[in-house]
């Protein structure tokens, strides 16, 4: 029998584990998608029993081989690493004894334990007389017990918009300032992102008024690193985005505080001035750092990202360009963190939702069609830090989003259904009944201003 590259394996069990999130796992689209996962596990028997799949870090390994991503699986390795973190689960080994039989209850297994509160655990005992499938826990998980990973994240977020306030202070005091440190900062960023993206990216949900510019560059940074990863940048390209992010509005150092502290609307001078901090940004950056590739990438960055996809947008040039990658990636970041935060003009934000709405009006003109559906897939239809109101009179705030279901995110129950306010425990959206029913669904969202509702206290 012909031996099917690794990589179809691990996209198979993705399928799998999707169409069985979706029907029921007596659904012929599921009975099709076991025959197919056998049938293509059938020609590694012959040379090795059992067939061994494990999660080690970011990466699959098939027979203790890394299987490497590719771009057209990339969503669905995605989705299955996310699902085997959840449930802790590190290894798979299916012996060459495993029926079709066998294959439904590990998928029934498998998503039942989704939402047990020891899901390893749960998993193992639904599968305790299946003899053709053995599991291990996540590696990792055993390893690092005890830490508080939450305060891990906390720790480097918060060293990011240190770092970028003493930047700017500095750059303001015509002082030197660190690249290599910046490199740094990132860099632990881009490991975060990889191993802990959605504590990473609820973080960027936490806006600080008082600090606003700070807190916008490494939103910025985050949600551009977020976006590149989606897309399949490599780890090196990843802190690069990163670094142009966290410094494409250092150009708002130079104007007047007066000017950009303004709690009125701006007068057209005032706006003539503002127009300008992309030009600053990149001359900035170019005296920084002298003219090597990450200056260069940095100053593009700076004079481009209010250039829109369409060339509306500021500053006019005389001819005409292709507006560079990165730049549509941070433009993307850029727009979402602002219209989500409180600033000295904007005292009430736009609800992580109604932004998306705005956002998608923009798609196609100024911002880049393709990859802003890259991020409505990575942030969700309710984005992390969202409000919502379920149909079982629960209000819970968005903890992470499910990229298989956009719209059955993960959500903390802040207030119960008596209206009492709770210490918030998560619940899955995709959580069913007996009978096959969703247990919640989100009604509509709400704005936590008029509740009162402070999202640090709960995402911190």
């Amino acid at each position: 029998m012909q031996v099917e590259e690794p990589k179809h394996i691990i996209n198979q069990l993705a399928v799998l584990v999707r169409t069985g999130m979706i029907h029921s796992t007596e659904n012929v689209a599921v009975m099709k998608a076991i025959d197919r996962f056998i049938h293509l596990m059938r020609p590694y028997f012959e040379e090795s029993d059992p067939l061994r799949i494990d999660l080690i870090g970011e990466f699959f390994y098939l027979n203790e081989s890394r299987v490497r991503y590719p771009l057209e699986y990339l969503l669905n390795f995605d989705y299955l690493s996310r699902e085997f973190r959840r449930r802790q689960l590190g290894t798979v080994k299916f012996s060459s004894q495993v029926s079709g039989a066998d294959v439904k209850e590990f998928i029934k297994a498998f998503i039942r334990a989704g939402y047990s509160n020891t899901p390893f655990e749960a998993l193992e005992a639904a599968l305790e007389g299946v003899d053709s499938i053995q599991l291990e826990r996540l590696k990792h998980v055993q390893e690092e017990e005890g830490i508080d990973k939450r305060r891990i994240v906390k720790k480097t977020y918060f060293n990011a918009v240190s770092f970028t306030k003493g930047v700017m202070n500095k750059l303001k005091a015509g002082e030197k300032v660190s690249i290599k440190k910046a490199k740094r900062v990132v860099e632990s960023m881009v490991d975060l992102i990889l191993e802990e993206e959605p504590l990473l990216l609820g973080m960027t949900a936490i806006k600080e008024y008082d600090d606003y510019t700070y807190h916008h560059s490494v939103n910025v940074s985050i949600l551009s690193i977020a976006i590149g990863q989606k897309i399949g940048l490599h780890r090196r390209a990843l802190t690069e985005l990163g670094l142009v992010a966290l410094f494409h509005d250092i150009g708002k150092m130079e104007i007047p505080k007066e000017i950009l502290n303004k709690p009125t609307a701006f007068t057209e001078e005032e706006w003539e001035i503002v127009r300008r901090h992309p030009y600053w940004g990149a001359r900035t950056i170019l005296k920084l750092k002298g003219l090597d590739r990450a200056a260069i990438l940095g100053a593009i960055v700076a004079f481009e990202h209010h250039m829109h996809y369409d060339h509306s947008g500021y500053p006019k040039v005389r001819e005409l360009r292709n507006i560079d990658f990165y730049t549509r990636i941070v433009s993307i970041a850029d727009q979402y963190d602002a219209m989500t935060s409180s600033r000295v003009y904007a005292r009430v934000p736009l609800p992580p939702d109604k932004a998306l709405s705005v956002m998608m009006e923009r798609a196609g003109t100024q911002i880049d069609p393709v990859l802003f559906k890259f991020f409505v897939n990575m942030v969700g239809v309710y984005p992390v830090g969202s409000l919502v109101l379920l149909d079982t009179k629960e209000m819970g705030l968005v903890y992470e989003c499910n990229p298989l279901f956009a719209d059955r995110p993960r959500v903390m129950i802040i207030v119960d259904s008596r209206g009492h306010k709770i210490d918030g425990y998560i619940v899955d959206l995709t959580e069913k009944d007996e009978s096959g029913r969703y247990v919640r669904t989100i009604v509509k969202t709400l704005d936590p201003n008029k509740y009162k509702i402070n999202l640090a206290e709960y995402l911190l």
